[in-house]
This record gives structure tokens, C-alpha cells and sequence, in this order.
């Protein structure tokens, strides 16, 4: 048997640069041809997703509005509950894809609320069937969350529905409305306040079963990988098991410092050959390099990654080359963005001028004509 090739962790972080555009070698200049598409791009705070493509474009978009046009993007629920982007054409495979395997799986993706259901000896994914089909029945047209959880709440069984403490009601568990809302086939509006949803016209009806998973987990390893099952069910908030039931045969295995990983056989020559990323990137907290699980690998450093993953409030990167090298915070006033930099290693003046440089397109993407920008060790 072949040994398995070593790399190292210079040359992972090298290929997960590449692989996700943030070192322009693929010169993408349309949204849609970014890999990071394939995983959807989370959009939490709304905006990130637009930042997250503006770092990765050739050309830098004055405006995010390309991420708002309906004819090709769609923003729902989806991932772990979260809102994320999505290329019009690849929603109804995703939300085949993210169907739960089975009622151990649907449980462990609604965290909380499915723990309670397994207590109760209650199965998750009917739960979760119900949830949706519910949902479709009652969100018809353009609704904000409040009115759809009530709607929801109110046609469905008590099996979908929990005391709130924070609005002193009983009401759908949110884990479950998210997680209902893409099988549903329902949209959020991002240009919404309050949260919206409305439905996706032509929809096909709740998938009947898990189709496409296979897909889904070549994708992050794509993306994310080396990698192992137990970093992409975290990603997917699931176990290991149903990840290893649809783990796919097409895979190289390496060693990454000592430590056995997987990634789709056509990237490893990507991998063994790509060439060390020479950039700066200020990415935002929900950026898909940022999303890996593997979190030892992107941080070594203990109190750097205290630092930016703390327990609440979670910063946002500064990317230099391949490391994470510090954290950034904004606060805007009417016309003005300030950009605080806190630093986890020294930079040089060149590195600190480009930090300025992508400050100015944060601003740019949220309006703002000003920006001032500290950056401390």
C-alpha cells in the first residue's frame, strides 16, 4: 500500500487560498463562477456574503448589489439554520442535499430542539416533514418571520411548537422554522426589515428523501479540505455517522502534519503544488475561510483563537497571505466607517497600507463615503 502524502500546513492553508479565490489566480470577475458557491456563502450579518465575494473578485465592485439581483441569487435558511446565498439554479439540489438522512441525523442538525425530541422518544425527521409542509401551506406570500411563526404555529401539531422564554409565548422552535424554511421552498428578502419569507415559485414539494449529500460533502472538502467526517458534520451540525454513510470513494488521503485527511483526488496536485498566497484580505466574521472546522489548523495559537472566536461577538479577520494575523471591528456613523484593527503579529508598513486600502472597500460596500482606520499591535 502507498503511503499517503505528507503536507504541510503551510501548504493546505496555500490550496484553501486558492481553492476559495481569495489569491486572484482565477481572475473570477462574475459571482457565480467563485467555488465558494458551491457551499452556498453564508450571509450573517446581512452583507457579509457581498464582502465575501467582493475580497475574491478581480475587479472590485463599488456597490453589492449584484448578490440582490432574484434572477440569479437566492438568500434562505439553510446550513445549521443560518442564512446563506445561493445560485438560483443550485437551491432545490441543496435542499435535497441538506435533508436530513434520517431521524438520528434530522435531531442532531436541530440541536437543542432535537434533543428534547429524542428525550421524548419523538422522531426528528417527521418533525421536521411537518415543519415544512406546514410552512409551505401557511407562507403563501410575502411574510415577516413573526407573522410566519404564528401562522406556523398555529396549523401545525403541538410536536412542532416550544415555550419561549424571551417573548412569553409558545411558539414553532426557530432552529426548526430555519431549518423547514429551505425544504419548504421559501426565500428570505434580503432587503428586508423585519426578516421576510416568500415563497419560490415552481417549487417541487418537500424532498422525499436525502438525495445529493455525496456532492455536498466533496464540496467542502473541495473547499475546506484536507479535512475528516468529523469536521464536516460540525460544519453540517450533524454526527459523523450519516457524513461516513455518503462519504464519497473519490478521495486522496494525506497526512497534514502528522495527521491523516481527505480531499477530492483531482485537487491534489492543487494541493502538493499550490504556490504560498501573497495577499491581504479584511474578511468578515462569516467568511468562508473562516467556516472550516479545523479551527487548530487556521489559529495554532490558543489565545489567538480565543480571541477570535470568543463565546459572544465574534470579530471579524485580517488575512495576511495565509495566516489569520488579527481581528477587525467597525462602527459607522452617518457618513463615516472606523475600522479597528487589533493585531496578533507585527506587519509591515506595505501590509498596513493595504489594510487601509481594503478598509475603503468595507465603506464603499456599505455606503459610506469615509473611512478612518487604527490599527493596533
Amino acid at each position: 500500500m502507498t503511503a499517503a502524502p505528507a503536507v504541510s500546513r503551510d501548504q493546505v492553508l496555500a490550496y484553501r487560498a486558492r481553492a476559495q479565490g481569495l489569491d486572484g489566480a482565477h481572475g473570477a470577475t462574475d459571482p457565480a463562477a467563485l467555488a465558494i458557491f458551491d457551499l452556498g456563502v453564508q450571509d450573517s450579518p446581512a452583507g457579509t456574503a457581498a464582502h465575501s465575494v467582493a475580497v475574491r473578485l478581480a475587479e472590485r465592485p463599488s456597490d453589492p448589489d449584484d448578490l440582490r439581483d432574484g434572477r440569479r441569487w437566492l438568500t434562505t435558511w439553510a446550513i445549521r439554520g443560518a442564512p446563506h446565498v445561493f445560485r438560483v439554479g443550485d437551491v432545490r439540489a441543496m435542499a435535497c442535499a441538506t435533508w436530513p438522512g434520517d431521524a438520528a441525523d434530522a435531531a442532531a442538525r436541530l440541536a437543542g430542539y432535537g434533543g428534547g425530541l429524542r428525550k421524548r422518544d419523538e422522531d426528528a425527521l417527521d418533525a421536521l416533514r411537518t415543519a415544512a409542509e406546514g410552512m409551505r401551506r401557511v407562507v403563501t406570500d410575502t411574510m415577516a418571520k413573526g407573522d410566519a411563526s404564528r401562522a406556523a404555529t398555529e396549523a401545525l401539531p403541538g410536536l412542532c411548537a416550544e415555550p419561549c422564554r424571551s417573548c412569553g409565548t409558545t411558539h414553532i422552535s426557530d432552529q426548526l422554522m430555519r431549518l423547514a424554511t429551505l425544504p419548504a421552498g421559501l426565500a428570505l428578502d434580503p432587503d428586508a426589515a423585519p426578516v421576510t419569507l416568500r415563497p419560490i415559485p415552481g417549487w417541487a414539494g418537500v424532498p422525499d428523501h436525502q438525495e445529493g449529500a455525496r456532492d455536498l460533502v466533496r464540496a467542502y472538502l473541495a473547499l475546506h479540505g484536507p479535512a475528516t467526517a468529523k469536521e464536516v458534520a460540525a460544519y453540517l451540525q450533524t454526527t459523523q455517522a450519516p457524513v461516513k454513510a455518503v462519504w464519497p470513494d473519490d478521495l486522496a488521503e494525506v497526512t497534514v502534519d502528522g495527521r491523516r485527511a481527505w480531499l477530492p483526488e483531482e485537487h491534489l496536485d492543487d494541493l502538493v503544488d499550490a504556490p504560498a498566497p501573497e495577499l491581504v484580505r479584511l474578511l468578515p466574521r462569516s467568511d468562508p475561510w473562516l467556516m472550516a472546522r479545523d479551527r487548530e489548523l487556521l489559529v495554532p495559537d490558543a489565545a489567538h483563537r480565543k480571541a477570535m472566536w470568543p463565546t459572544l461577538g465574534f470579530p471579524s479577520a485580517v488575512l495576511v497571505n495565509g495566516e489569520v494575523a488579527g481581528t477587525w471591528r467597525t462602527k459607522a456613523t452617518a457618513r463615516r466607517l472606523d475600522v479597528n484593527v487589533s493585531l496578533f503579529t507585527p506587519i509591515t508598513s506595505a501590509t498596513g497600507q493595504r489594510i487601509e486600502e481594503e478598509a475603503g472597500l468595507v465603506a464603499r460596500l456599505r455606503g459610506l463615503p469615509d473611512v478612518r482606520v487604527r490599527i493596533d499591535a
